[in-house]
């Protein structure tokens, strides 16, 4: 019985029994059981699959997934071409991603050591015997083509770290409020379920993630018919209204920029919201979506928007509505419903 089954595994369901193999498959989205070997005084803790997290310590035993991270604040790795029983690798990030790191992000120091002590099976459905346990097969189903979606909010940023998903849960409640079903989904990242419970607790009767379409981080690599299978998903489920975060930034490794720039998948792009950092971060995000993804930047939050300085900037310089999300919850709220009724009227 491990100590703890951490969030990436979410799709496989696992009991509290797990069986294992010494016989390994290295490949994001496979389960490995591992022994924690590190103590740490921060970045020390791991969501389980309720979404609550927990500090681990040396000599525990988790449940986490193979895969692969590219994070600009963070730790970033991959899965190595072979593993075997005992070897060592890392946690990647808090949601128990385990690969090999590559760079270590000074803020956290070096990244977990764990002791790989076997792949994770399951009993197929329907024979009585065991597989490999993967993200991949219980995934939401990819579509390589929408054909219709109900209207998407989407909220990027410049960088991981700037207030995205405190504006999607703002954007979320608001919309709510205003009588909207919300469904919510994140479409980027490295696994973890914070994000998209912050906006089930803000009201979005419906949530999913890339990891629940069996894709365990996102790197560029074949999102675009995950993401559109998300969004068809939710559809599915008759919202009102879809609230999209893209987690990094809008150039970055996990590429929001793949998506963005898909005609298919941006015509249902309603209102966009980013969040920046800075002045330059503004400009910056005002030319690539003019340039790049041909789609206007309607509202800009984040810490740029922390007081009247760059508030009024963006609005009178760059010509674009801003309030921050913190501070001001309901005026941005209230753009978002504007910008949405123009829109749909």
């Amino acid at each position: 019985m491990p100590d703890l089954i951490t969030s990436s595994t979410i799709n496989v369901n696992l009991g509290a029994q797990i069986a294992i193999s010494p016989n390994i498959i290295a490949r994001d989205g496979y389960l490995v059981a591992c022994k924690i070997l590190d103590n740490k005084e921060v970045y020390n803790q791991l969501e389980d699959t309720q979404a609550e997290f927990h500090t681990y310590k040396a000599g525990q035993v988790i449940i986490g997934t193979l895969g692969e991270r590219q994070a600009l604040r963070g730790y970033s790795g991959k899965v190595p071409r072979k593993i075997t029983k005992g070897d060592t690798l890392q946690i990647l990030n808090m949601g128990g991603i385990i690969g090999q790191s590559q760079s270590d992000y000074p803020s956290y120091g070096p990244a977990c050591n764990v002791e790989i002590l076997g792949a994770v099976l399951v009993k197929n459905e329907h024979e009585d015997i065991y597989k490999h346990a993967t993200i991949s097969d219980y995934g939401i189903e990819w579509v390589e083509y929408l054909e219709e979606s109900v209207p998407i909010v989407a909220v990027s940023g410049t960088c991981m770290n700037v207030g995205k998903t405190y504006a999607a849960s703002v954007i979320t409640k608001a919309l709510v409020e205003a009588g909207y079903t919300v469904g919510a989904a994140k479409l980027t990242g490295a696994s973890l379920l914070r994000d998209t419970k912050s906006m089930k607790k803000n009201g979005a009767k419906y949530i999913a993630t890339f990891t629940e379409a069996g894709m365990i981080s996102t790197t560029g690599a074949n999102i675009l018919p995950m993401a559109k299978g998300i969004i068809k998903h939710l559809n599915q489920l008759k919202p009102d209204v879809i609230v999209v975060e893209f987690g990094d930034g809008v150039i970055g490794g996990y590429g929001v920029d793949t998506l963005l720039a898909d005609k298919n998948l941006n015509q249902f792009i309603t209102v966009n919201v980013s969040a920046a950092q800075d002045l330059t971060g503004c400009w910056a995000l005002d030319h690539l979506f003019k340039n790049r993804f041909h789609l206007p930047v309607h509202i800009i939050t984040g810490p740029v928007t922390d007081n009247i300085v760059g508030t009024r900037y963006i609005q009178n310089t760059i010509g674009i509505k801003a309030a921050n999300a913190m501070t001001e919850p309901e005026t941005l709220g209230k753009l978002v419903l504007d910008e949405l009724g123009a829109k749909t009227a």
